[in-house]
């Protein structure tokens, strides 16, 4: 059954989608860009106002678990995201209290990655795929660096996370808060700066090397 999508003022939602029956698809990739229940809209690939819309963002959340244990979520900046490709997205990943992402993607490569406007028009975006971890001593780390960083890592860089997808899914945000954004927050090059690169390794090896279920990180594994 066939409807007519409504255009949301301001919103970067694209017109002409319909309803579908998810039990007539056996995977994602056969989806068309589609509307269910009048609120969320499932693609295939990122199309021009995806692109848009995650450059205007100041954050993300990454979203990982192993098939047993804690199921983990994480805050992150955007200024450290970019963009590879119509289904491919990368960050590099700054030292944290934990690792679960590194670690949950050593066992299960599922990860989603999520947007939501908190300014301006409502949005909330996800990114549906399979997610691996790229080594900082790892020629694809050096050669990423270089294209997408100009070969500049801030102190601390542990790793590259990859997002390879097959489902873009957008929705109202109706119910996301408005906050204004002030900036980005002066505390980890601090840190960084005053634990200096030995004082940064023996953190990873207290802190980093394990999950909150024990699981490993991976995180001083030589590239093969």
């Amino acid at each position: 059954m066939s409807v007519n999508t409504v255009k949301m003022q301001g919103s970067l939602e694209s017109k002409g989608a319909r309803v579908i029956n998810f039990s007539q698809f056996r995977s994602w990739q056969r989806m068309k860009p589609a509307i269910f229940s009048g609120m969320a809209k499932f693609f295939p690939t990122l199309e021009p106002q995806h692109h848009r819309f995650i450059v205007a963002q100041h954050m993300f959340f990454t979203a990982s678990a192993a098939p047993t244990g804690h199921v983990n979520m994480s805050p992150r900046s955007t200024d450290m995201f970019r963009i590879l490709g119509d289904n491919a997205v990368m960050y590099l990943d700054r030292t944290g209290s934990g690792n679960e992402t590194a670690a949950h993607l050593g066992i299960n490569d599922r990860l989603t990655i999520m947007f939501c406007a908190v300014s301006g028009p409502p949005l909330i975006m996800r990114l549906f795929g399979k997610g691996r971890v790229i080594h900082r001593d790892s020629d694809e780390f050096a050669s990423l660096l270089d294209e997408r960083f100009d070969g500049n890592a801030p102190l601390g860089a542990r790793q590259m996370i990859r997002l390879d997808f097959d489902l873009v899914q957008t929705s109202c945000g109706y119910g996301v808060p408005l906050f204004e954004y002030q900036g980005e927050r002066p505390q980890m090059d601090a840190w960084a700066k005053a634990k200096g690169v030995d004082g940064i390794d023996d953190y990873w090896r207290e802190k980093n090397q394990v999950s909150l279920d024990g699981f490993p990180t991976g995180l001083f594994e030589t590239p093969g």
